[in-house]
């Protein structure tokens, strides 16, 4: 049996996910520690950006992102892989999506331009919702 090409962007997808939430508890918990702050001022999403600067915050800005969108892209990946859909332009698009969320992030976690995020996100949703056509084109 060979798995399906719609497997190798759902699974990076995740390893983004992953690498940004390193990414953000490593920032967090150096600075936490270098300037000494009590965890327990932190105890709620509300107080963290009055004590945290913005740089060290951006991954956990990027990591809900990743919690956004791509709850939509996880569910037609695994749409497709139960109704066996399978074509070169449903992993041509989950691939441009997954690509373009990776740049997102990128974006998103160093210098933060705005307009720059804004472009790359747009291409990302038009690959997700393209995708979403395609799977519902192909279901019907």
């Amino acid at each position: 049996m060979t798995a399906s090409p719609l497997i190798l962007p759902m699974l990076t997808l995740m390893i983004l996910t992953a690498i940004v939430w390193i990414n953000m508890y490593i920032l967090r918990l150096r600075y936490v520690i270098k300037h000494k702050i009590n965890a327990q001022k932190l105890s709620s999403p509300e107080k963290i950006p009055e004590l945290l600067p913005e740089e060290v915050n951006r991954p956990a800005n990027n990591l809900k992102n990743l919690f956004e969108l791509p709850v939509i892209f996880y569910g037609l990946i695994i749409l497709a892989l139960i109704t066996e859909l399978d074509s070169a332009s449903l992993t041509f698009l989950a691939w441009g999506f997954v690509a373009f969320r990776i740049i997102h992030s990128f974006i998103q976690c160093t210098n933060n331009r705005v307009m720059q995020r804004f472009k790359v996100y747009m291409l990302s949703s038009m690959c997700l919702w393209a995708l979403l056509v395609n799977i519902f084109i192909s279901l019907i």
